[in-house]
This record gives C-alpha cells, sequence and structure tokens, in this order.
C-alpha cells in the first residue's frame, strides 16, 4: 500500500462544514464550527486515516 502526504487544515474543515450547515439550514456560530473541525480532525486521528504530526519552531 502506498503512503501519500496529506495535509488536514482544521480552517479548512469548519469552512466546509459552514457552507454544508448553511445548505442545510443552520446557521453555526464560530466556536461551534472550530469545535466541530477540532472533532473531526480527532476523529480521523482515532480511526488512523491521518497520522498527527506536530510542527517544530
Amino acid at each position: 500500500m502506498k503512503e501519500i502526504e496529506v495535509f488536514i487544515d482544521t480552517e479548512e474543515i469548519a469552512e466546509f462544514f459552514f457552507h454544508e450547515l448553511v445548505k442545510r439550514g443552520y446557521v453555526p456560530t464560530e466556536e461551534e464550527l472550530e469545535d466541530l473541525a477540532d472533532i473531526t480532525f480527532e476523529y480521523l486521528v482515532e480511526k488512523s486515516i491521518i497520522d498527527e504530526e506536530i510542527e517544530e519552531e
């Protein structure tokens, strides 16, 4: 199985959720969107779909 490098941006996830929720008649707050994005990211890590990599500064 080939390994590929994928970058997950929680801000991009939040934006995606915002547009999808608005299409369905929901108007989430910015805080709710950030929570959803964080939960989604954590889910992907927990299911081993992605690995969390901490950037060193």
